[in-house]
């Protein structure tokens, strides 16, 4: 299967509520949609997000790689071949998001060209639980927030952004518990705000407060630090940002590793699936974590979240930020009930998306 033809178009989608990320405050995302088609027109698809401070890349950047370096390596690859692809790509340095765009849409690709789904091509589940990523904002809005997304799509799991202090993020906890049912389960992600120093401590209070994987709560790029922190804590550490590769889940995995995200709209879904071969070879956990994505990103990464084996998956999918957007790039609403979202029965194709009022081209 050769490639014919390939576009990438982008996008902007205002945001519900301004967000405060540990790195930047937004009121919108911007987005890249790259199409991969095959002779018999065909297509796969994936969703870049586009932020300076995570992907590091603006649109007239990405476009110029893939116009000059990246596309230019598949003239020739077999694309049903998906070590091929990966091959191909793996000379080029840097290019993290194009390369693993690439890789996810390549796997679409494949699954279109059988006539099916990805999730059915790759003999996953019908439906992923999922999860709500509570960003950093007043203890109070943070529990509202919370209440409603329980009541109305019957989440019951609860990605905290913590970073606000340790006194402020105990209160957060503290306050869900009293709000919500005790079957609700939380995962602290503090983005590396806090020290070594003052982790140990932070941990123990997390475990007392009944959160099962604590993420990121100091820089964890040290394999020593990392190594004596998961030795005394009393809960397991869940490691992002220091894990975008197979030979970094390796080697934190033989340091002890317990649990490692894997971020398919950040890496793409290639390298996502190495870094869970990994994990499974370790007897470790993986969760599926969330880049910001549009609802067209969640249903295109949701196909390779609903493969994960049973029992390998640390914590339901990181993938409902599309809720707190104000438009859709697909013209029919992701269907969200009892804390799961149910995939369609059909691969994806042009005739799903709906860009109109949301795209730009670039000056």
């Amino acid at each position: 299967m050769k490639l014919a033809d390939w576009s990438l178009r982008f996008y902007r989608i205002p945001y519900v509520h301004t967000i405060h990320w540990a790195n930047a405050v937004e009121n919108k995302g911007v987005y890249a949609l790259l199409t991969l088609r095959n002779e018999h027109g065909q297509a796969g698809y994936a969703e870049g997000t586009l932020k300076a401070t995570w992907s590091g890349v603006s649109p007239a950047m990405l476009q110029a790689a893939f116009d000059d370096i990246l596309i230019p390596q598949l003239t020739s690859i077999d694309l049903n071949d998906a070590q091929a692809v990966a091959a191909a790509l793996a000379p080029i340095p840097e290019n993290r998001l194009g390369k693993g765009m690439i890789e996810t849409a390549a796997q679409l690709l494949r699954a279109a060209a059988h006539q099916q789904p990805c999730w059915r091509f790759v003999q996953g589940q019908a439906q992923v639980d999922v999860a709500w990523t509570l960003t950093r904002q007043p203890p109070a809005q943070m529990v509202a927030q919370a209440l409603e997304q329980y009541t109305r799509h019957g989440i019951r799991s609860f990605k905290v952004k913590g970073g606000q202090g340790i006194k402020t993020d105990l209160a957060v906890l503290r306050a869900l518990h009293d709000a919500l049912p005790s079957h609700c389960r939380y995962v602290v992600d503090a983005n590396s705000h806090y020290t070594p120093a003052e982790a140990p401590h932070y941990l123990e209070q997390l475990a007392v407060c009944g959160v099962e994987y604590a993420e990121d709560p100091c820089p964890l790029e040290s394999l020593s630090l990392f190594e004596s922190l998961q030795r005394q804590s009393p809960l397991p550490i869940l490691i992002d940002r220091a894990c975008t590769t197979e030979q970094d889940a390796e080697r934190y995995l033989q340091a002890g590793a317990r649990a490692l995200s894997t971020k398919p709209g950040r890496i793409g879904m290639g390298e996502a699936q190495r870094i869970r071969q990994r994990v499974a070879q370790h007897d470790a956990k993986t969760t599926v974590g969330i880049y910001a994505e549009s609802a067209l990103g969640t249903l295109i990464n949701l196909q390779w979240a609903a493969s994960c084996p049973a029992g390998l998956d640390a914590f339901p999918a990181e993938q409902t930020f599309y809720l707190g957007l104000t438009a859709s790039p697909l013209k029919h609403a992701l269907s969200l009930e009892g804390g799961a979202i149910h995939l369609p029965d059909q691969p994806l194709t042009d005739n799903a998306l709906d860009l109109a009022g949301i795209a730009f081209k670039m000056n």
